[in-house]
């Protein structure tokens, strides 16, 4: 309603301008052409001359407010799809924001629920020491699942361009994937499990923070949709003018069409239902990788498991 209402307004002053500057041109004209011919009247002798300088006048003034007429008309129409043009990436912003407040709004409407339905267990009657350490622990893991979906809101939130690739160094790659290795395996108690094969000569420039917890998604991805034995390798390399990090699983794969969609933020799998998540760490890596003019990929393995490769512009 907003945008529709910017796009009028902006519409009837296109038109106003457009006419405005239609009528001093064409009044110009017309002044112009009247003291060129009164010049010529004056500087011939022949009688006829005054009725051709009337009858031109006359036709000159016929077309002027014809061809003005016209304009007036098609001017709106115009000055419509001008403003429609002009205020395309505003309103193309305010859906996704509209959709984004909403899919947000979803989200966090289910820890809350958790949350609420816990206390309320609690405070119902007196409950045993074992019971309410363990309606504490469910409400603390709830809320450490609220924390980082607001990170990583906040994170979505920036400007990719300023905010997210703020305060860039020249880092080796290799260290970026070694932190991440380390935070992801202690977060899914992992050790062991993860494989990492570093090329040393893949140096970056890039914020090392936003980097780390880039890669960090790619690695809780692949844990979290493996078997709880199975394998994670990670490897950065260089190739050229670009370096990549690769995270490849062993775990249930994705169709093609879910590689597809895997970057939009909130969207899910409806065959990961039993997996925990929020459908934005891929959505956030990908806003990270292009702030720092690179590119995220996702698709499935034909032997099974996916395949993430980060690409990055190299120092």
């Amino acid at each position: 309603m907003i945008v529709r209402r910017t796009t009028v307004r902006l519409a009837l002053a296109f038109t106003g301008i457009l006419l405005a500057v239609v009528a001093v041109a064409f009044v110009g004209i017309y002044v112009f052409a009247t003291l060129a011919f009164d010049f010529d009247v004056v500087a011939t002798d022949a009688g006829a001359g005054g009725d051709a300088v009337t009858h031109a006048l006359a036709s000159l003034r016929s077309v002027l407010l014809t061809s003005y007429a016209v304009i007036a008309v098609a001017s709106p129409l115009v000055s419509w799809a001008m403003a429609r043009l002009a205020l395309r990436p505003l309103r193309r912003s305010y859906e996704v924001q509209a959709q984004f407040v909403d899919a947000a709004s979803h989200e966090f409407r289910t820890p809350l629920g958790i949350l609420m339905g816990e206390m309320s267990w609690a405070l119902l009657r007196r409950r045993s020491l074992d019971d309410y350490e363990r309606s504490l622990r469910t409400s603390l893991e709830t809320v450490e699942s609220l924390s980082h979906l607001t990170d990583q809101l906040l994170l979505l939130s920036r400007d990719d361009q300023v905010e997210l690739a703020a305060s860039r160094e020249r880092v080796p790659l290799a260290e970026i994937a070694a932190e991440a290795v380390v935070l992801a395996a202690r977060e899914h108690d992992a050790a062991g499990r993860v494989t990492l094969e570093a090329d040393d000569d893949a140096t970056v420039l890039v914020s090392h923070d936003l980097m780390v917890s880039a890669a960090r998604n790619l690695l809780d991805n692949a844990l979290k949709y493996s078997a709880p034995d199975g394998r994670v390798r990670v490897r950065t390399a260089r190739r050229g003018r670009t370096a990549t990090l690769t995270v490849v699983d062993d775990g249930r794969g994705l169709s093609p069409a879910d590689a597809r969609k895997a970057f939009e933020r909130f969207w899910r799998s409806p065959a990961a239902t039993d997996v925990p998540g929020h459908g934005l760490g891929l959505p956030l890596v990908r806003s990270i990788a292009e702030a720092h003019g690179g590119r995220v990929e996702l698709r499935g393995d034909a032997h099974g498991g996916a395949i993430a490769t980060l690409t990055l512009p190299t120092a």
